[in-house]
Parts: C-alpha cells; structure tokens; sequence
C-alpha cells in the first residue's frame, strides 16, 4: 500500500475478494449491444457498483482529445477520492475498454442499443466481476469527494523522530504482510524485525548476519504516532525515524561488513534502457508496488530504489545497481514467478505453465525494460547484529 508514502513494497488493488455471483445480477441491464450506426457519443460520466465483497461505486469520466482519441479517468469513490490512471480507452463497434496497467485492471462493456448503459466486466488479480456502467444525468451523479488536502514536505534538514509508536504482535493467523501510513503516520502489518531492517535499511535478508532466530519467525505490527517535526517526512526521513524506533524499542546494535554471497547484477541489456525517464522536479511520489505477484509498477524510483525493491520483495539475495543509469525512471515489469521468489511473503507460489502466461523473469526484463540480470558472487555490504531484544507491548 502506498497511502502516502513515497516507497512502497506491497499489493495494492481494488479491494476484490472471492464471491459467488449470481446469474440474476447480469439481467439488470442486459440488451442488444448497439449496432455501429447508432449515435455513440460516449464522451460523458458514467457510473455504476461493483460488488466485490462490499459494494464499490465506480465513477469513469470520459473525455474526446483534439485529435479525436479518447481519455478516461476511473474513480473508486468508496476507496479513494483520487483517480486511478487509465492507460488506454478504446471504442470499437459498439465496445469499450479501458486499461489500467497500474493496478492490472481491464474494463471492457458493449453499449446497450439506447446508448445509454455498457454492459461489461472487471478483470483484475486473475478475478472476473460483471459492472455495468450508466450514463449519469445530473440528477442522478454521484459526488467525488474532495481529495485530502497535500502535506508540505518536511524540511529537507529536519531530522525527525516518532514520540509515540505502539508495537504488538500480529495476530497468529495475520496473511500477507504490508507497510504504510498517511503522509505523517505510519503503520507496519505482520512484520519480523528483519523485515523492518531490511525496509529501513534497503538490504535483503542475506545482508543480516547474525541475531536471534526469532528475528526472523516474531511478528508485530508496528503503529507510530505523528512526527515532531512538522510536514510530510521524505523517504529518507521516514527511514531515519525508523532505524531510530528500532534502536530505541528492539535494542538493536550492530556494526557493518563485507561479505562475498551470491547476488544479481543488475545492468543495462543490448539496445538500451526501455523505461520512462521521469522529468519531475521535486520526486516526491516514487512507488514500488505489485498489483499482483509478477505484476510490478514502479513510478519515479532510481535504479538503486528498484534494486532495493527487488532484493526486498522478489529474490532471496541481493540485487546490486551496476547500471550506471542516473535519474529516476517509470515503468511496468510482468512475468511468471518460480517457487524461488516472493519468499519474503510466506506464500507458495505454483508457476503458471499456461501458453499465454508471462516469461520468466530474467527474460521479461530484459524485453520490457531493457534491463538485465545476471547471478554472481561478489562482496556486498552486511549488517553484522551485536544485539536485539523483543520489545515490550507499548
């Protein structure tokens, strides 16, 4: 979950849980699609509920550029007040979709015969759902709500710390784990200490030398109060903070070293870098986020930020920037996970063997991003523990 935070290492999505529908839901505007003479002038606010568990109303305004093609923003109004990004809105023969690559979500619906309903479904995270999507009136558009105000940036100088942060143990059958928080809190979900290490520290488990074995097994979930300082805490401050809850709740002390273990290599593949190099001035809004396992987004991260996120999420060893690739970088990476990846998760991962599915990694980033990787032995920098403690409850 990102939530304000300017890296993340999570799932994110619409909130879709597995849920028997049935039949009946689809008869509420079903029709003839409209044939293609019919006036389809489609550049207007839709809106409609998705049932996924708990009801989503969905809000899609679609607008027609200069040149003809056409523009979509896609609201989950019960979610967020902010629109999710659509990638490409297409209307052909009567039938719209609307890709939106950052959370791996396709809508895709024929336009009833009056023009005024598409009758579709959401596909997203290997999960179909009808939703059928009405051409609102005035009298009947449901309102956005207003986006939160933005938090100004902390002083670059500020050098800030959590007063208060409540540290428990997770529930035993807690699934999944996650970090996150508004622009001044932050919260963690079923994480070990070695996952808040690795977080704080941008290192994978195998930079972690020595320590307790309950480092690596104890769960808690972690939640701060504000900052004592004013604004939103950078990346680099929020990791600050972090380090220093640690040192102050887990006692942990160590000192560095080198270390030679096997890692991945990252450099540039033949023909050059694939990704959009973001120009943004302030590079405030990075992210790093899986909408599913093997569905990777990154936004506004240097090459060294997706390292970090690779050795902290995907692969069980460190991932080392060799590209000498500067700036920070937009892009998408989808491939077909093994049973070696995504450990950190505590999931079994069953490799999908169909015709259709995503290369393997290896290959995937080398054709989507223009990047490669390559496994080596080398020295890399390890946190050699000298002391840690379970905190207590507060």
């Amino acid at each position: 979950m990102r939530l304000g935070l300017p890296l993340r290492i999570s799932m994110i999505a619409l909130s879709l849980s597995a849920l028997n529908l049935s039949p009946s839901f689809l008869l509420a505007a079903t029709g003839q699609a409209a044939p293609a003479t019919a006036a389809q002038n489609i550049d207007d606010t839709w809106q409609g509920t998705l049932h996924a568990g708990k009801d989503l109303r969905t809000v899609v305004k679609i607008s027609k550029s200069t040149d003809g093609t056409l523009q979509a923003q896609w609201y989950s109004i019960d979610q967020t007040p902010r629109p999710l990004p659509v990638k490409a809105t297409t209307f052909r023969d009567g039938e719209l979709r609307m890709n939106l690559e950052d959370i791996d979500g396709v809508y895709t619906g024929k336009l009833s015969v009056d023009g005024n309903t598409f009758v579709g479904e959401w596909k997203q995270g290997g999960q179909t759902l009808p939703l059928i999507l009405a051409r609102a009136t005035k009298e009947t558009m449901w309102a956005i709500p207003e986006p939160p105000k933005p938090v100004a940036p902390m002083a670059a100088d500020a050098d800030p710390s959590w007063e208060v942060a409540t540290i428990k143990p997770a529930a035993p059958d807690a699934k999944g784990k996650g970090f996150g928080g508004a622009p001044r809190q932050f919260k963690t979900f079923n994480t070990t200490l070695n996952d808040v290490i690795m977080f704080a520290y941008d290192v994978n488990s195998k930079q972690i030398v020595g320590g307790p074995a309950w480092m690596e097994t104890d769960k808690f979930d972690i939640t701060t109060g504000e900052p004592d300082q004013p604004g939103s805490p950078s990346q680099k401050q929020l990791k600050s903070m972090l380090r220093k809850l640690m040192a102050d709740r887990f006692g942990l002390k160590f000192h560095p070293g080198k270390k030679d273990i096997s890692a991945y290599v990252l450099t540039v593949a033949k023909g050059g870098p694939k990704m959009t190099k973001n120009e943004a001035g302030d590079h405030q809004g990075a992210s790093f986020y899986f909408t599913k396992l093997g569905n990777l987004v990154f936004r506004d991260d240097t090459l060294d930020d997706f390292c970090h996120g690779m050795q902290g999420a995907v692969f069980d060893r460190p991932v080392v920037n060799h590209t000498g690739l500067e700036g920070h970088w937009d892009g998408a990476l989808k491939w077909t996970p093994d049973e070696t990846q995504f450990q950190v998760f505590g999931v079994k991962i069953v490799p999908d063997e169909s015709p259709d599915a995503p290369p393997p990694i290896f290959t995937a980033i080398q054709e989507q991003i223009g990047l490669k990787l390559d496994a080596e032995k080398t020295a890399v920098d390890v946190m050699i523990l000298d002391h840690a403690e379970k905190p207590s409850d507060n």
